[in-house]
């Protein structure tokens, strides 16, 4: 089994603990309504990848272990619940670390597609960000993609960083590494320092 395999079904546990401790906290309160978003922030942003890029059937659905993953996420999110709480830190950490390698397994994926970098780009994007997003509207949230910190625009940078990568040359394995290193740093860096893009202005 690759190694880059089992890192995405580590992620895929990693998001489903995020969004059960989200769930539970902001609305579904059974286990039912918890898994649902567990799964939904697991695999959503995933399956519009798959969708837009006409990849099927969607990876959930053939590859069982991604559901077995989404599960183990559940349960240790319900035996951990109060420990995970009090170490958000950590968990941001591992949620951040899910957004890198998404980011990137999604860019790849896209890219094996033969559609335009900078589509590519995009896709590792919504593989990232778009479950937390759909997450977000379920718990009615508003999701951090229109929020103040920056999220989705460090994970569209780290795939357009790890495509210049790629494009110089870079062996795949130190490309995938650095990119992922990149993205890390740069989240926690905005969210130490509470750095933002500038406000939209409005005509009047």
């Amino acid at each position: 089994m690759k190694i880059q395999y089992i890192l995405e079904l580590v992620g895929t546990a990693f998001f489903a603990i995020s969004g059960a401790l989200v769930a539970n906290e902001k609305s579904a309160k059974d286990w039912f309504g918890v898994t649902f978003i567990a799964f939904i922030t697991a695999i959503g942003g995933g399956s519009m990848r798959d969708i837009l890029l006409g990849s099927y059937p969607l990876v959930w659905i053939k590859d069982i272990n991604i559901m077995y993953s989404i599960m183990a996420g559940v349960v240790v999110a319900s035996i951990f619940y109060g420990y995970l709480l009090k170490f958000r830190k950590t968990m941001f950490l591992f949620d951040t670390l899910g957004v890198a390698m998404f980011t990137i397994i999604g860019t790849e994926k896209a890219i094996a597609f033969g559609v335009n970098p900078l589509i590519a780009a995009i896709m590792g994007m919504f593989s990232a960000v778009m479950g937390g997003v759909i997450r977000d509207v379920l718990t009615n949230e508003t999701p951090i993609l229109f929020r103040k910190e920056l999220y989705a625009s460090i994970s569209f940078a780290g795939a357009l960083f790890y495509l210049g990568l790629e494009y110089i040359g870079a062996i795949r394995n130190v490309s995938f590494i650095l990119s992922i290193l990149f993205i890390l740093a740069v989240r926690v860096v905005a969210v130490k320092y509470k750095l933002t893009f500038p406000h939209f202005r409005r005509f009047t």
